[in-house]
């Protein structure tokens, strides 16, 4: 009953039924189409995962689990951002959600996407004294880039979309499941071409009780289908291996 999220309509006094049940239509119902249109047009993918969702919602993990996607950590819940916590506070949510994550699925995270990309000024040091190989929270480039962190170390900066990312097109800009759809078609071909003078990143971010929708999914099905199309030009990949590839390159080589 509190916290933050995005809306379907104004919501009115606790229970918030209204915007609950949408919410929770996608933990439910739309998470499980999105699955199997990747699985139909052979698509990996890396789930963003509040760790609280092995409680809220047993089960769900399941069917990414069997897909064998990648698990990337999100925090608890996306009702708190990290970035306004003392640091004591922000490494205890990372420790937190790191073990719920490494105990349920067998192995730790490699990446983090704070919740509602919220970050403090030590965030990168405590996420890479975790363990952490790569964040997602900053959308400052087209290739992954080096942060330094405190005592000589350093993390990688791997892009995540902010532009094609349902929340600010289709809550924030108010765009059509159609209009989303055709963004998604013409970065990917502006994308491709300018690929060919240098390697790029290119992500799509998709939240299930927004494109799991059947009138935003038919679309998404179309421009999905596009890139799949594409697949012997491209990279499709999860966020993690373009991480790894990233890494493994020596020093001063342009990610490509």
């Amino acid at each position: 009953g509190g916290g933050l999220g995005a809306e379907l309509a104004p919501g009115g006094p606790q229970p918030d039924v209204l915007n609950y049940a949408w919410r929770d239509w996608g933990n439910r119902v739309g998470v499980f189409r999105l699955a199997e249109l990747f699985d139909a047009l052979a698509l990996p993918a890396s789930v963003l995962v509040n760790s609280r969702i092995y409680a809220e919602c047993p089960g769900l993990m399941d069917v990414f689990r069997a897909r064998g996607d990648e698990v990337v950590g999100h925090g608890r819940t996306n009702a708190e951002r990290q970035g306004t916590l003392p640091e004591e506070a922000e490494r205890a949510l990372i420790a937190e959600a790191t073990a719920a994550l490494t105990r349920e699925e067998g192995r730790a995270p490699a990446g983090w996407l704070g919740p509602w990309i919220s970050q403090s000024r030590t965030t990168p040091d405590l996420l890479a004294e975790a363990g952490y190989r790569y964040l997602l929270d900053w959308c400052h480039d087209d290739q992954p880039t080096w942060f330094s962190t405190r005592g000589g170390g350093r993390i990688l900066s791997v892009p995540y979309p902010q532009e094609l990312n349902d929340i600010p097109s289709i809550v924030g800009r108010k765009d059509s499941g159609t209009q989303f759809a055709d963004m998604i078609v013409d970065t990917f071909e502006e994308m491709r071409e300018a690929a060919s003078a240098a390697p790029l990143v290119m992500g799509i971010a998709l939240h299930p009780y927004l494109v799991g929708q059947p009138h935003r999914l038919r679309p998404l099905r179309r421009a999905l289908a596009h890139i799949a199309r594409h697949r012997d030009e491209v990279w499709i990949t999860r966020a993690g291996d373009v991480a790894d590839h990233a890494i493994g390159l020596p020093e001063g080589v342009v990610p490509g």
